[in-house]
């Protein structure tokens, strides 16, 4: 494991998510709240659909904040969704293709390596309505 990268400074005072999460308004684009070692922590809020994308190399964890996040998996035994009530969490599985989506709404907490495209590695396109694949720095 490799330290913290120096070009990238922590936080050196507390976050609030709340107040990360009331910064920005885009669906789908997420915040880097902070780092650790070599992955963002990363915030968003979401609404609808996202779309069907995999990641090779690395599995996704997700905890939801607010709200209700569900997960479509295709899987080698067919296609299944999971559902994360507020407080939940939840690890894809790196090489699975899934599909986030919250019909109502949620803010979501992700870990991803850092670069890590929220499109994954192979999808059918990005949406107008995503702006930043890897994340914005968190601007407070």
């Amino acid at each position: 494991m490799s330290p913290t990268n120096p070009a990238r400074p922590l936080p050196t005072a507390p976050i609030s998510l709340h107040t990360a999460l009331a910064s920005f308004s885009a669906l789908w684009s997420p915040r880097i709240v902070t780092h650790v070692n070599d992955y963002d922590v990363r915030v968003a809020k979401v609404e609808g659909e996202h779309i069907w994308h995999v990641h090779d190399d690395t599995d996704e964890f997700f905890l939801v904040l607010e709200g209700e996040l569900y997960i479509a998996l295709r899987e080698s035994d067919g296609e299944r969704t999971v559902l994360l009530p507020q407080g939940s969490v939840f690890t894809v599985p790196r090489g699975t293709e899934h599909k986030p989506y919250a019909p109502s709404g949620a803010a979501i907490l992700m870990f991803e390596p850092t670069g890590t495209p929220t499109v994954g590695d192979r999808h059918d396109g990005i949406p107008d309505h995503v702006d930043a694949t890897t994340g914005h720095a968190l601007d407070l």
